[in-house]
Formats: C-alpha cells, structure tokens, sequence
C-alpha cells in the first residue's frame, strides 16, 4: 500500500476525529444512560419502601371514581392519571404530571405517601442531564440539538469500530490479543487493549441502543422508520408511536365538583376496560379535562416495557360506547416498530436481561470514550511535542511503555499506530 491511504486510515481518521469532537457528551450520555437503566425497578421499590402499610382490615376496592375523589381532596389538584393494578393489595397511583406522585390504600382512599421524592428527584435529573445536557427550559432545543448531534456521531463510531476493533488479517491468536483484556499493560498499550476488547463486546447491543437514540432525536430519522415499512409518517406532533402511558399530563387546579360531575360514569367505563384484556396487570385513565372529553385508557398486559403489551381504549362518556380499541397489534408496521425502537433505546423490550445488557453496554460506552481520548490526547502530545527517544540506551524515556504480547505476536496488531 505504501504511504497511500487506505480504506482503513481512512476510517481510523474519521473515527478519531468524530470521537474527539463529541467525546464529552458521548460520555455525559453513556454514564447516565448506566443510571437510568433500572430506573423502573429502582423508583417503584424506593416508592414502596416510603409508603406507609395499608390498612390491615380486608375490605373490597374502593370504586375509581372515589379513588378520584380521594385524590382530588389529598392532593389539592386534579390528577392527571390514575392507575389501579389488578393486584387489589396493590396501592393506587395518582399521578399530577410526570414527576409528582401520591399513593392511596385502594381500599380506603387513605394517603399512603407520595413516594421517594429524592429518589424521583435523581432520575428526573440525570434524564436532563441524559436529554439534553441540563440545559434550562429556553436553551434546551438548542442543547438537543447537541445531544442529537453527538448521538448520530456515536453511532458512525459504533459502525467504523466494528470494523477497526477487529484484526485486519483473523487468526485465533490475533483474534484472542483483539478480543480480551491482557496483563501487564499500561499506557498507550493498555488504553488501546482496553477501547479494542470492550468496544468489540459492546458493539452489537451499542449499536441498537444508538441507533434508537437517533431515531428518537431526529424526525427525519423517525419518518424513515416509516418509510421503511411502507406506512405513512405520523404528522408533526402526533407522537410518532407513542401511547398514552408516555406521555406525561399537566397538573390543573382542583375543583370541588369534580368528584360529582366529572368523575361521573367512569365507574362503568372502567369495568369495562377491565373486561376488555383478560389477564390485564394495571389500568391508568387519562383523566378527563373535562364532563365531554372522552375517557382514555392504557391497559398493561406485563411491567411496562413491552409495547407488544400495552394497548389503548377510548370510551365515549356517558354512554360508555366504543370510540376506539388499539391493541399492538393494530397499528401499523411503523407504529410497531417505532414503539419497539422507544423501548429498545433502554433495554426493557427485553425485561430485565435487556435492561442489564444495555447497563453494562452504557458502562462500556464509557470506558471506549475515556480510553478513547486518552488514545488522542497521546497521539496529540506525539505530534506536537519534541520526538520522545530514549533517554540512554536501553532505557525507555518516560511515559513510554512496552507492548506485551505472547511470543511471536504481531507487534502492530498488538497496539497499531493509527
């Protein structure tokens, strides 16, 4: 090949350079993505382990719509969702928005708690932090746009690792030096084995987890989602797949009629949802805005994260007749893969297995950016600076260290040049 370039210096070029523009933030995104990825898990037991114990007496549920009103009257607004589980020792969620939560014993209405407020607290903050950078409410289209950005980077460096990370020429001895961590490196060579090993490990599941990450950042991304499977986007502002249960409600001022006039006929109608799903794990009504509005219902087959499980029913009020019925099954390719992809991003379309693979792919995704710029920062230190040599014969200037590699080892593949 000579001094030419080659397909690979090409790639190991634009790789460093894409890395060293948005390393940061890859790493910001990858670190909280590791916080964020039981998030579930973790509020619901901090919830639990808040809430005062329900009432020992065994007494039937209490109706929805005086559960509404019990939540009217203790949280001083209107909620914005209520949630029974199918469990009836189960407490009842009333949710004023996305961040505020109150607890009622479902068979008395009593106020259990309101969670771990420190708790949701964190995670509200490292989904900022994960979204976009922290950044207050007037600069935050501008730091998505950052975030976005650097995503669509990462996944380029996600895609030229692949090929990068593996060895130009396979054999089982310079597969085993690519693919696993070694003793007794330190410096260049040890940030190299590093980024090498665990990117190639990485790279499967951070590939998917990017990739959905860019679809949830651009709307052109997301229309080819569409496009793909021969269905029309949604309009701008329509959700792009996503179910009521996503979206978060505004918190609206209480009033003292609410429980007499707008709560009325949801009792009907909730039985009904009921009936709609054999083997439902929880209901939640998006709670009317107002006596007109239609009664929305998001009705959970499993935990949450699988949308092959959720489905939506719309009531008309009063009369309790059918609106709409929107089983996963009902949508569209698009809207199937779309939802797919929002639950892929964290794992939990996998359950728990999934949610700790994407962990420990997070927790990757940081090492490959901190030895990443590591790797640059040398490189840059080499190009700038006076020519290391050896400080005396047969001894290595400082900073320089040996690359170990088994007997007969290609050195170059042990820790390349570029």
């Amino acid at each position: 090949m000579g001094g030419g370039m080659t397909i690979r210096k090409i790639l190991f070029w634009l790789h460093l350079t894409a890395g060293s523009l948005g390393g940061i933030v890859i790493f910001i995104m990858s670190l909280t993505g590791v916080l964020l990825a039981w998030q579930r898990q973790i509020i619901n037991l901090a919830d639990r382990a808040s809430l005062r114990p329900p009432a020992p007496v065994q007494q039937a549920r209490m109706s929805p719509e005086n559960l509404l009103a019990k939540a009217v009257e203790s949280g001083r607004a209107v909620p914005s969702t209520l949630t029974i589980r199918s469990d009836s020792r189960e407490p009842v969620a009333a949710e004023f928005g996305r961040n505020s939560v109150i607890y009622l014993d479902p068979s008395t209405g009593a106020v259990l708690g309101a969670g771990s407020t420190a708790v949701r607290g964190f995670f509200r903050e490292t989904e900022n932090w994960h979204r976009w950078l922290a950044a207050g409410i007037e600069s935050r289209a501008a730091a998505r746009g950052v975030t976005g950005a650097c995503n669509l980077l990462f996944l380029g460096l996600v895609l030229s690792g692949l090929y990068l990370w593996l060895p130009k020429q396979w054999s089982r001895q310079k597969l085993r030096l690519a693919m696993w961590f070694r003793r007794g490196v330190t410096g260049r060579a040890r940030d190299w084995n590093w980024h090498n090993t665990i990117g190639i490990w990485c790279a499967i599941p951070l590939a998917v987890i990017v990739a959905c990450g860019v679809v949830m950042s651009y709307p052109w991304a997301n229309n080819l989602v569409f496009r793909m499977t021969g269905t029309e986007p949604p309009p701008p502002g329509a959700g792009g797949g996503r179910g009521v249960a996503e979206r978060g409600g505004e918190v609206r001022a209480a009033d003292v009629s609410f429980a007499r006039i707008e709560s009325a006929g949801i009792d009907a109608a909730w039985r009904r949802a009921e009936s709609q799903v054999a083997g439902w794990k929880s209901i939640a009504l998006r709670v009317p805005a107002n006596a007109r509005a239609p009664l929305v219902f998001a009705i959970d087959s499993g935990n949450g994260g699988r949308p092959d499980l959720r489905a939506q029913l719309t009531l008309k009020r009063g009369s309790g007749d059918l609106i709409k019925w929107e089983p996963f099954s009902a949508g569209n390719a698009g809207r199937r893969l779309r939802s797919w992809i929002r639950f892929s991003h964290t794992g939990e379309a996998g359950g728990l297995p999934g949610q700790t693979i994407a962990a420990v792919a997070s927790l990757g995704a940081t090492f490959l950016t901190y030895t990443g710029i590591s790797l640059a920062l040398r490189r840059l230190r080499a190009a700038i600076g006076p020519a290391r040599r050896m400080s005396r014969p047969g001894e290595l200037a400082a900073g320089d260290y040996p690359i170990l590699a088994p007997a007969g080892a290609d050195q170059k593949q042990a820790a390349p040049a570029d």
